[in-house]
């Protein structure tokens, strides 16, 4: 097994280059862990929370309510070790032993994320640093292990061992949750351990500090190193920082494979091991693709009323969430192995977020449904019981504070899995739908893209995230199936038809001939503005600004352009003005290219910001400007495919989903409107009502 500890720069090669046989690997083992079909849904339960009398009454209750599955101890390393090799088991024991005698499958957790006070205390220097080299104290706060550190990972072993040889040939126990929420606190460690860590990575990525000079442009303001030892944690340098948070990447994932491991070598291979990827837009450095040989499949942690991200934007935005950070993150983490669970999904309102509205009535139901279409494999919500004590104590559960009385969010989402129950066998496994197979589009994915835009912006409105988000919710309008691909994934048009390379910064020739070879056999690409603008190590190609990519996307490219957004542009496409101010790049289409978009204004008006070319059987577009209301995309989406595909079936509003799961559609809402589904005049409405008010459900078979 390769580790990052052992060769960091073959790991990350190592694990993109195993993705494809890893993902069939991982099909075949959906239906050895989930042969039921539908959805199983569960609760977070702490038995260290809650007097030892009332754990039977609890976990009975959670039965009755219609839950299959209860999750334990990924924050209870102190109950487990309370003073150094000393265990404590017995309390686990009984809950395991509890939640078996009401039919109740377990999901067990190691405890890595909150380190116990004795070994803080003993050894302070498993505390992560900051970038002012402070060190963290034990003040009641998680992911604070610096991960890096020999002592923080000896312990960590440690306790995951002995709850591996325990529970990991449980017949009791249904999977493994490795960690919680997978980063570090802050970000990034910039301890002595992590700085080590760091340079020993770059000792093995780069061999000799000469080619680490190259790399890191060392020659600009006199950066260069004479030896190794003579590198800090990055501060101003842009390939510096890109390389430390590739470290950061790496090391998270090394975390997780060493517990994944451990509790892989003392099981017998029936219980499946996961963990709960949190908020991928906050977390730039956590890559769930680097854990794809090791974990049997992703799952994610999902919040939708926190406010903190994006929303409609109407008046029940607060109450209904983010639907499409939900559906992102769960096409995300199902194209990592190709199938996916939600471990974290609130029943009730939440106490962290920006105002912590009381979602609408309905809503929870609404967002258990949505997981349920999306193909999720389990519902998990955090949590059974509102905590009485601790940083949570606002944060609602199924149940209220007396612990026996149903909260007003619990109720949705009761109702929601009795439903979802009742219907669940109408699902046909290996149905598929043409309007699917025919517009199925991958999203080509890369963490250090996104990492080195983001740290170089270059217009104080760009957020690469938004910029994905904008290609994402608009596929998602016409009821398109997304996918998320690697650079070295197979790149197969007989799957995946289309294929969206968003603002894809850091480019390879190679990649650049990949992407030519999906469009000639028959593929439909869509590059948008600033891919190609660097070569894979983040320089600027000596050469004319993109130019390896003139050929791939049919013009040469003059120079690109930014306004204030008190001053935007214009560009005409398909007889429509839109808006932009935040990136236009202006080209000029090489003969056999069509200009589908210009520029109305400026000094270059009349020039083209969208181009379009035929492929030797397929096509490439080159979306060279990004709109302000992100209406231009959705028009050029809706042309290009229904000039593929034919009828489009979906013209949704921003925030209305449709989703197929083996033979079902389902639609639900997000908006403050009553919104008319256009299904099929021959379909059988199972759920709900073809008009889907706000938070509603519906339900159809063809």
């Amino acid at each position: 097994m390769i580790t990052p500890a052992m060769n960091p720069a073959k790991y990350l090669t190592f694990i993109f280059v195993a993705a494809l046989s890893f993902q069939s690997l991982a099909h075949a083992d959906e239906a050895k862990f989930f042969p039921e079909k539908g959805t199983h849904f569960g609760v977070y339960y702490y038995p260290e929370h809650w007097p030892e009398d009332q754990w039977e009454r609890d976990i009975k209750r959670v039965a009755e309510l219609g839950f299959d599955f209860i999750h334990y101890a990924e924050f209870s390393w102190a109950r487990l070790e309370p003073e150094e090799g000393k265990y404590d088991f017995a309390w686990l024991d009984k809950a395991v032993q509890l939640a078996a005698d009401n039919n109740l499958k377990v999901i067990m957790s190691t405890p890595s994320p909150c380190i116990p006070a004795w070994l803080a205390t003993k050894h302070p220097e498993v505390l992560i640093m900051n970038s002012d080299g402070r060190r963290n104290k034990h003040t009641g706060s998680r992911l604070t292990g610096s991960l890096a550190n020999p002592i923080y990972r000896e312990n960590v072993a440690r306790i995951a061992t002995k709850l591996a040889e325990r529970y990991s040939k449980d017949k009791r126990v249904w999977g493994w949750q490795i960690s919680n929420e997978p980063h570090i606190q802050g970000g990034a460690d910039y301890s002595p351990s992590a700085h080590k860590a760091f340079v020993d990575y770059l000792k093995e990525k780069y061999g000799t500090i000469d080619k680490l000079n190259e790399a890191w442009g060392a020659s600009f303001w006199s950066f260069t190193h004479n030896n190794f030892e003579q590198i800090n944690l990055p501060g101003g340098n842009p390939h510096a920082r890109l390389d430390f948070e590739t470290y950061t990447s790496l090391e998270i994932a090394r975390d997780l494979d060493d517990q994944a491991n451990i509790v892989r070598k003392h099981g017998d291979g029936s219980q499946w091991i996961t963990t709960n990827y949190a908020y991928y837009k906050g977390l730039k450095n956590v890559n769930p693709f680097l854990t794809r040989d090791t974990l049997d499949f992703a799952s994610r942690t999902m919040y939708l009323s926190h406010n903190r991200m994006n929303s409609s934007g109407d008046t029940l935005a607060h109450r209904l969430g983010s639907g499409m950070e939900y559906a992102l993150s769960a096409d995300l983490t199902k194209s990592v192995s190709g199938y996916m669970g939600i471990m974290e999904l609130q029943p009730s309102q939440i106490n962290w977020g920006k105002f912590n509205s009381m979602p609408l009535p309905g809503a929870v139901r609404m967002w258990v449904w949505h997981a349920f279409a999306m193909g999720d494999r389990f519902v998990c919500t955090y949590r059974f019981r509102q905590p009485l004590f601790g940083v949570e104590q606002f944060h609602h559960g199924i149940m209220q504070t007396d612990g026996v009385s149903v909260s007003h969010g619990g109720k949705d989402f009761v109702k929601a899995v009795k439903e979802i129950n009742q219907i669940e066998d109408q699902l046909q496994p290996g149905a598929t739908d043409p309007f699917i197979e025919k517009s199925r589009t991958g999203i080509l994915w890369s963490n250090r893209n996104i990492i080195d835009i983001e740290n170089y912006k270059h217009h104080q409105d760009w957020d690469t995230w938004q910029h994905i988000y904008t290609y994402y919710q608009n596929l998602k309008r016409m009821g398109v199936d997304v996918e998320f691909f690697g650079e070295s994934d197979e790149l197969d048009p007989e799957h995946i038809p289309f294929l969206v390379v968003p603002s894809y910064q850091m480019m390879s020739k190679e990649l650049i001939g990949k992407l030519d070879s999906y469009a000639n056999a028959g593929g439909h690409l869509i590059i948008t503005t600033r891919s190609g603008l660097k070569d894979e190590k983040g320089h600027l190609w000596e050469a004319k600004i993109q130019e390896p990519i003139w050929k791939l996307i049919g013009g040469e490219i003059h120079y690109y352009d930014h306004l204030p957004s008190n001053l935007p542009g214009k560009i005409s496409f398909n007889g429509k003005s839109y808006s932009w101010h935040i990136w236009g790049t202006v080209i000029d289409p090489f003969e056999g290219t069509t200009s589908w978009g210009d520029f109305e204004d400026q000094f270059y008006q009349g020039k083209s910001a969208i181009l379009h070319r035929k492929a030797t059987q397929g096509s490439v577009t080159y979306v060279g400007a990004w709109s302000d209301d992100w209406t231009l995309e959705y028009d050029l989406l809706r042309h290009l495919y229904g000039s593929v595909v034919g009828d489009l079936p979906f013209d949704l509003p921003p925030y209305v989903f449709a989703h197929y799961r083996q033979g079902l559609w389902t639609a639900v809402n997000y908006t403050d409107q009553i919104i008319d589904i256009p299904i099929p005049p021959d379909a059988t409405i199972l759920t709900g009502e073809k008009k889907l008010p706000p938070a509603g459900v519906l339900v159809w078979r063809k």
